[in-house]
């Protein structure tokens, strides 16, 4: 009895483990939710942008990829159990190219109902927009925030608002790893409705995906990686509809970048880079 017990905790850590932010990145942010968090963030943003300007001009110079002077604020869309400071080395890399960034950590880190982190991100979006004075957004999401977000455009007005759209190891169509937490006696996912809103077949995924799964007209990118070890199979973090769909192995066979790593892998962030200013999509295999 104590190991039937036992042999469904042990499969919940392992989940939480692969999802869950490095122990040392943990203490350092809470949620960056508010108006306030938006307000407060504003000034590093900016002053990121004027001290890297020259920097980024440089940098640029070599592969065509021009300065920013125009280009839209873009929000960081963190994943299940993905705390902010997890976050913060892409945000910081986005920053040295001449962007404003900020970080949005989805409520209760995701756990809860998508469909209401989005309408949460809805407002997120309202509040740096109103700061920046930006037309339009650009969101990079990674894993269940690419759900979030694409949830926001399709159902919650995010189509006149957000440019483009890049997701990196997001379950567009799901994951079989969610369905196999109730195959491991964990019920429905532990009772986690994100979970249970990831797992193929779900309802949620079905409306969804239903009819164009790219509306609009945001710029849709997804990336992802043969190691995901939480999205799979890993072609379900493609879209259909028009979509611009990176492998990362296509190019860079030997490049090893699990789900985590997509957002701190140099190979990931030159096609990010790419994809933020509508330059075609061809991935430095070198990259740090």
């Amino acid at each position: 009895m104590l190991l039937r017990k036992a042999v469904p905790v042990l499969a919940l850590t392992l989940a939480v483990v692969l999802s869950a932010p490095p122990a040392s990145a943990a203490v350092t942010s809470a949620a960056v939710t508010s108006a306030a968090a938006v307000a407060a963030e504003a000034p590093a943003s900016t002053a990121a942008v004027t001290t890297a300007a020259d920097a980024s001009v440089a940098s640029a110079a070599g592969d065509g990829l021009g300065a920013l002077a125009n280009a839209n604020p873009v929000i960081v869309v963190g994943g299940l159990s993905g705390i902010a400071a997890v976050y913060q080395p892409l945000a910081a890399r986005l920053r040295a190219d001449g962007y404003r960034v900020w970080v949005y950590e989805l409520p209760n880190l995701g756990l809860g109902d998508i469909a209401a982190s989005a309408g949460s991100l809805r407002t997120f979006v309202g509040t740096v927009r109103s700061s920046t004075g930006a037309a339009k957004i650009d969101l990079v999401a990674h894993s269940e925030g690419g759900l979030v977000s694409r949830y926001y455009i399709k159902n919650l007005g995010g189509g006149d608002t957000i440019g483009r759209y890049v997701s990196l190891g997001t379950p567009q169509y799901g994951t079989y790893v969610a369905n196999m937490l109730a195959f491991l006696g964990l019920g429905s996912c532990a009772g986690i409705v994100a979970c249970q809103q990831m797992t193929i077949g779900s309802s949620f995924l079905a409306a969804l995906n239903a009819g164009d799964d790219t509306p609009g007209s945001v710029r849709w990118t997804t990336v992802r990686t043969w190691q995901d070890e939480l999205v799979r199979p890993v072609d379900n973090a493609t879209l259909a509809d028009g979509a611009t769909n990176v492998l990362i192995q296509a190019k860079c066979p030997l490049r090893v970048v699990g789900h985590l790593a997509l957002v701190v892998d140099g190979t990931t962030y030159s096609i990010i880079r790419q994809a933020l200013r509508d330059h075609p999509i061809n991935p430095s295999c070198l990259a740090l």
